[in-house]
């Protein structure tokens, strides 16, 4: 449900507030939420494709857009309103006005750095979800760089905090295709042909993973995600001293 009513919208609305999603200087949430307002209101259709050509020299917009959702907005895909195509969404309504000051912090959750150092290194600084490390290339394309960052177990839950057993690592990528915005995921029909592929070592391998929900790492594993979270001249100090252990 929609926080405010019909006739406190066109209020809001009919009484200008004199900010526009053009301004820079305004948060990209908020911008995002002046564009929806704005440019196409309440039961209309828009594309990700428009909204990340309105909202200019922002990282992760599709993200800012889904961080509207605690606060109340409803906005739709083609999972939950098949009339849509996979690049379409649709406002459905309208929640806090974020770009009020009293509620700029409207259903976000904090996360707290002591927070987030621990459940990084909890994790081991993969991605719980595919398992690449910071940085790493993603199998099969060269010249990429995994970011991570913390995402949430129940990625659709809303609340203004949230604890260490609630999150998890993951990397960018992954953090956009789960919250069902952007990018498109592999049905399970595709991940069963891959299994299926396995020599059968490794299908046992990944059946005890499944049961721990987790993937074990070697001791070399958790040294070499540890190590690329070093600045990179300590890691080439590191590369340096370790080759010089193994020469002498």
């Amino acid at each position: 449900m929609s926080l405010f009513s019909s006739s406190e919208w066109v209020g809001m609305l009919v009484t200008s507030d004199g900010l526009d999603w053009r301004d820079g200087m305004l948060g990209a949430r908020v911008r995002v939420a002046l564009w929806l307002r704005d440019e196409v209101g309440v039961g209309n259709v828009f594309s990700k494709s428009a909204l990340r050509a309105a909202i200019t020299g922002t990282e992760q917009v599709d993200r800012r857009m889904r961080d509207l959702r605690p606060a109340g907005w409803v906005i739709r895909t083609n999972l939950d309103k098949p009339s849509l195509q996979p690049e379409q969404l649709f406002l459905e309504e309208i929640g806090a006005p974020v770009w009020e000051k009293e509620y700029r912090a409207a259903g976000l959750r904090q996360i707290s750095a002591k927070t987030r150092r621990f459940v990084l290194e909890r994790d081991l600084h993969r991605c719980r979800r595919c398992g690449v490390g910071a940085a790493e290339a993603y199998p099969g394309e060269p010249g990429s760089a995994a970011r991570l960052t913390l995402g949430h177990v129940n990625p659709h839950a809303s609340g203004s905090a949230a604890a260490a057993e609630d999150l998890l690592t993951e990397c960018a990528r992954c953090n956009e295709l789960v919250k069902n915005l952007t990018g498109v995921q592999m049905d399970a029909g595709q991940v069963w042909t891959r299994v299926t592929a396995l020599p059968l070592a490794q299908k046992r391998e990944l059946l005890e993973w499944m049961g721990a929900d987790a993937r074990p790492l070697r001791p070399v594993d958790r040294a070499w995600g540890m190590y690329r979270q070093l600045p990179a001249v300590l890691r080439d100090e590191m590369k340096s001293d370790l080759q010089g252990l193994l020469e002498s």
